[in-house]
């Protein structure tokens, strides 16, 4: 079951959306702080966070900065008062996936939870996906990184060994070492393993 936060200081906003969720297939959380999630754990283990962007104590787009300097933060749809325009760009900007004016639509704020759901799935599977190149790329050794970074300037095992000053034997052994750990078949597939860390 997908988990959501809700994380606002107002008790019956609060307890208007987890009556609003409860026939939905949320595992939902309501917490009366910035403070209080923060100090609950991992703020990464839920889905899609919803936050009041005017809390008392840290304010929802401070939570939001603090979120977004973590390793993986999920969508946030951020809650505002009526005409409370600059802050909900403000929070668009540091990355809110949307934000609702209160009064809010219940149905339009169960599609934006519904789409959040979705985009975290996503965005979670990519995450993991770098986390494990970053990883591979943690455990090569030195002279793997040196033959990894002249296999990408498209040298030849021969042009390697020469250059490190090592049997042709060794440059094989070291290059298919590097495939491995990469979980790669080919200088290519490396190249845009590789490139895809830069585009993060």
């Amino acid at each position: 079951m997908q988990a959501l936060a809700i994380i606002d200081d107002d008790a019956a906003v609060r307890d208007a959306l987890v009556w609003l969720l409860e026939g939905q297939p949320y595992a939902v959380t309501g917490f009366d702080s910035a403070e209080a999630l923060l100090e609950s754990g991992d703020a990464g283990r839920f889905n899609c966070l919803i936050v009041d962007l005017r809390l008392g104590g840290v304010s929802g787009l401070v939570l939001l900065e603090e979120l977004k300097a973590r390793a993986y933060c999920p969508p946030v749809i951020m809650l505002t008062a009526h005409g409370d325009v600059p802050h909900a760009v403000a929070a668009l900007k540091l990355g809110a996936a949307d934000f609702l004016e209160k009064p809010f639509d219940d149905e339009r704020l169960l599609a934006l939870i519904a789409d959040c759901m979705a985009r975290d799935a996503s965005a979670r599977a990519e995450h993991q996906r770098l986390s494990h190149v970053r990883e591979a790329l943690g455990s090569l050794t030195e002279r793997e990184r040196e033959v990894m970074a002249l296999v990408l300037g498209g040298k030849l095992n021969k042009q390697i060994a020469d250059e490190l000053a090592i049997s042709m034997k060794t440059v094989e052994v070291h290059r298919a070492r590097v495939f491995d750990k990469m979980g790669v078949k080919s200088a290519v597939e490396l190249a845009g393993r590789l490139q895809t860390l830069k585009g993060a």
